[in-house]
């Protein structure tokens, strides 16, 4: 999933996955991300059946699985170190591919 639309971005990074316009199969997708994330002992057959019947295979489903996890002990390593978020991640590519960057000083005090 590599979006250029930037209302897909910008919905994403306030959490809003039902505004983001995303297709069906994608969207889905992250839902299943979503129930990962916050609690992944509720995740269900019929929840994997359904991406599969999507067209998401196994392998695909797979990769989400690890991804998902790989991104929660990485966010729970950083929050238990107090490492801060850098400042650089605001930086945007414009839809010619060049980055935006971000205020260096935003949000600093």
């Amino acid at each position: 999933m590599q979006e250029s639309d930037p209302n897909v971005y910008e919905s994403l990074a306030r959490g809003d996955l039902d505004g983001a316009p995303l297709p069906r199969v994608e969207h889905a997708l992250l839902q299943f991300v979503e129930t990962i994330t916050k609690h992944a002992y509720r995740v269900t057959d019929e929840q994997v059946e359904r991406l599969r019947e999507m067209g998401w295979t196994d392998e695909q489903l797979a990769e989400c699985v690890y991804i998902a996890a790989l991104f929660a002990f990485f966010n729970r390593v950083a929050d238990a170190f107090g490492i801060e978020f850098p400042t650089n991640f605001g930086t945007l590519a414009s839809r010619d591919g060049d980055p935006q960057q971000s205020d260096p000083t935003e949000g600093t005090p």
